[in-house]
């Protein structure tokens, strides 16, 4: 594969006619081959949504008076540290994990698939990458399944996959007792390797098979999913995971402008990866919503 067809830069609008182009360019340069034992599972935060979807739930959620400015700033200062770090610990994590947990204590689940719903309309829906948009469909009109998997909250995941028509999502566990949060969580986070779990009990219990799927992320953290997989492709990519699809000959498809590329590249993946992951773990229901 050369380099010109393993990388197609191409700019995404999230409406009007670019994101017709955008959608037309992807469909005539990606067939997909009708596969029902290959399935597709793709990372949600800056693959199919541009930027945090967790963080356009919080703002929805501060909005409507479920935690305080405090919150939404220490949240924000764990997503630096991660991002300039460029590693994970273990005490940071679970710090955030506990903030975030707090301030859904006492809270029903109805509460928040409720807000869930009003956040995509409100922040979500005009930020859907047509370009991921566009591969998506080409699988589901493959006849294959296709899953997000994210750490973000699954109300929300579940949401997105409901209105994009996708078969379902895999999210993370945060315990409910009788549809009201309890504020603790159950499991860990869906997020780096536990994806990659996610993912092949997903495949054991539907009888697919890994090496015909594919797996499409933006973050580094994600290698555990996408290297087990048969079809790898970096959306998007930050720097070490293009760095890493280059040296694997894996596709590479970005829907960013130069400059877009370049801003989002140094908040990517802090958002999408341990932090989003650690704020998720206060909002998710259940490991898994599947369409009707």
């Amino acid at each position: 594969m050369d380099a010109a067809e393993r990388e197609v830069p191409t700019e995404a609008l999230p409406h009007g006619a670019g994101a017709v182009h955008v959608e037309r360019v992807v469909r005539a340069q990606a067939p997909i081959e009708p596969d029902p034992r290959a399935a597709a599972f793709f990372d949600l935060d800056n693959t199919i949504v541009q930027g945090a979807s967790i963080f356009h739930f919080a703002r929805g959620l501060y909005r409507r008076g479920f935690f305080d400015a405090r919150t939404i700033a220490k949240a924000l200062w764990f997503q630096t540290y991660f991002r300039l770090a460029g590693k994970e610990s273990a005490a940071h994590v679970a710090d955030a994990r506990e903030t975030m947990l707090a301030f859904i204590e006492g809270h029903t689940v109805a509460e928040i698939t409720q807000v869930s719903e009003e956040v995509y309309e409100e922040f979500v829906a005009r930020r859907i990458w047509a370009g991921t948009r566009a591969i998506a469909q080409l699988h589901l009109d493959a006849g294959q399944q296709v899953w997000l998997v994210t750490a973000a909250p699954v109300e929300m995941a579940g949401i997105i996959a409901a209105r994009l028509g996708l078969t379902g999502a895999l999210g993370t566990i945060a315990e409910h007792v009788e549809g009201v949060y309890t504020g603790r969580l159950v499991g860990d986070m869906l997020h780096g390797p536990a994806k990659a779990d996610a993912v092949r009990d997903l495949v054991a219990e539907h009888g697919l098979d890994l090496g015909r799927s594919f797996a499409y992320s933006d973050s580094y953290n994600d290698l555990p999913m996408l290297s087990i997989v048969g079809h790898a492709c970096a959306i998007n990519p930050d720097r070490r995971l293009a760095a890493h699809a280059e040296e694997q000959d894996w596709q590479v498809r970005d829907f960013r402008t130069g400059r877009r590329a370049a801003r989002l590249g140094l908040l990517g993946a802090g958002v999408t990866g341990a932090v989003a992951g650690a704020v998720a773990t206060g909002v998710a229901v259940t490991r898994r919503v599947r369409r009707g």
